[in-house]
């Protein structure tokens, strides 16, 4: 099957979730994550309720206000599934977790080619089904270090979910430089990750346009070095810009309101 790797990748990361969890008392539930708004528990019940509304189950009723981290109509959809789930105790929704995983994985392994290719609802648009799942590892996988991250136990496992969220990333920049900062003609933009996939972006604006360039003819007008586990975090808006500029692994060199303006504009992801 063309797929199989996305199929392995979900398979690996929702079985770290449940490995993670399995062990764990029953407070760590309602522990905050770095997902604002969200326990652990509130994790889980959202991963659980995507994969439901996949597969056609209704979404909950919801009543009242919706709470101010809750952005645009998706979003509601998340949260009534998460409410739904308030008063189900941490180790029933990871054993409603595991089922539900792997009922997905086994629809996974059961489609063709054809399905697979066929485009359709996602949540960046219409989209390939092949793209909708491999969006569904980074979502996975942000929310797996969202798990490690509460239990101060932050250990990025170094598989295809973070390939996945680093790709992703790197293809956003020009978006964020160009729409978001709208920085000006003639800005150029360095950016050095360090880590296991370390690798060097370069950023400009020509001809009214933001794109990746091949190289840069001088020096950048913002220079910004940091761990892939800081970038991502912050694009993925799980810390903040000032945590980013100021963290004692990040260097920042070049216009300093721009590096301001870049990594305010950075949080595209959630």
């Amino acid at each position: 099957m063309a797929y199989e790797w996305i199929i392995d990748a979900l398979d690996q990361t929702w079985g770290s979730i449940d490995q993670t969890l399995r062990p764990r008392s029953l407070e760590v539930y309602d522990l905050a994550t770095p997902c604002p708004g969200w326990s652990v528990r509130d994790v889980l019940s959202h991963l659980v309720g995507f994969e439901l509304m996949g597969r056609g189950e209704p979404v909950p009723l919801h009543e009242g206000p919706w709470p101010d981290y809750v952005k645009n109509p998706l979003g509601e959809i998340n949260e009534a599934f998460v409410e739904s789930y308030r008063s189900t105790s941490g180790a029933e929704v990871l054993d409603l977790f595991r089922d539900t995983a792997h009922q997905s994985l086994d629809a996974l392994r059961r489609r063709s080619d054809a399905q697979w290719e066929k485009v359709g609802w996602s949540p960046e648009g219409e989209r390939p089904y092949h793209r909708f799942q491999e969006t569904r590892v980074l979502d996975s996988w942000v929310h797996l270090q969202d798990i490690r991250d509460a239990l101060l136990e932050p250990t990025d496992d170094h598989g295809p979910g973070e390939e996945i969220v680093v790709n992703r990333v790197e293809a956003a920049l020009p978006f964020v430089l160009g729409k978001k900062v709208q920085a000006p003609e003639g800005v150029f933009v360095q950016i050095n990750l360090s880590g296991r996939l370390a690798r060097t972006i370069l950023l400009g604006v020509q001809d009214g346009r933001a794109s990746a360039v091949a190289h840069l003819t001088g020096e950048p007008t913002l220079e910004l070095t940091t761990p892939v586990a800081l970038f991502w975090r912050r694009v993925a808006g799980r810390i903040s810009a000032h945590a980013l500029l100021s963290a004692s692994a990040t260097d920042v060199r070049g216009d300093q309101a721009l590096a301001r303006s870049f990594a305010e504009a950075l949080a595209v992801i959630s």
